[in-house]
């Protein structure tokens, strides 16, 4: 008679967690330290206009440890990756000094082509020398840019082509995928609490320009670009609600 595997239990699992230092990777890699027993992190050096955003990771890895004594039993290693082909081959408004713009195609110009596919297959080459099965990245497709390699079909499509191509069984999650940028802080809020919002607003990085040296309440940035006006609408729909909610209660 055949006997049936029982599930992996995912506390004694490894998992990779894509991390740029933005608030979407940071949110990934806290769900990540919730669930998985060893959770390691990978960022890529591409020439982006934004590599500011790399100097966020470590602030943030060392603040969520400082949050949670299990998180920081689980925060595995550190990688970061130079892919400056990626970035050479690229003439996008994220690789170059160059206005940011719709494309005749209908994506912005801030579109890397390939990105988000290169990122996840390099994660899985990782993943197979660190003995992980699970990899997690922030793509979203109800809040997004448009990107078509943040699309969920897409994700899936990969996930069987790594899978064939590497004779694995990986699973490749995107916590995200249908929440908006408010949903993605109230996310946050309930892995860690407001600690963990405050860590994300104050030391994670999304805008486009890299700009740092201005603080909003909803993190730093020129406050213009594509990223700042995403993460500004979503973080006052999620301040309203909170608001709302705090007075509903009192």
């Amino acid at each position: 008679m055949a006997t049936s595997l029982a599930p992996a239990d995912p506390l004694r699992e490894t998992a990779i967690v894509l991390f740029s230092g933005g608030q979407d990777s940071a949110t990934c890699l806290a769900w990540a330290l919730s669930r998985f027993g060893r959770v390691e992190t990978l960022g890529f050096d591409y020439g982006q206009r934004h590599a500011v955003e790399l100097t966020c990771r470590a602030r943030l890895r060392d603040g969520m440890a400082a949050l949670n004594p299990l998180w920081a039993e689980r925060l595995g290693e550190d990688h970061t990756l130079a892919l400056d082909a990626l970035g050479a081959v690229s003439d996008t408004a994220l690789t170059r000094d160059a206005a940011i713009t719709m494309n005749e195609n209908g994506l912005p110009s801030t579109f890397v082509p390939g990105r988000n596919l290169i990122f996840l297959t390099f994660a899985a080459a990782l993943a197979a020398r660190r003995g992980a099965r699970h990899i997690i990245g922030g793509m979203c497709e109800t809040d997004y840019s448009g990107y078509p390699d943040c699309r969920d079909d897409t994700i899936k499509a990969l996930q069987v082509a790594l899978n064939l191509g590497m004779a694995s069984r990986y699973v490749l999650h995107t916590p995200l995928m249908w929440i908006d940028k408010a949903e993605t802080w109230r996310l946050a809020e309930g892995l860690g609490g407001t600690e963990l919002v405050e860590l994300i607003n104050r030391e994670s990085h999304s805008c486009y320009l890299g700009v740092r040296d201005t603080l909003h309440p909803w993190g730093h940035g020129c406050g213009a670009c594509p990223a700042c006006d995403l993460r500004r609408a979503g973080w006052e729909r999620y301040a309203r609600d909170r608001l709302a909610g705090t007075a509903a209660h009192a």
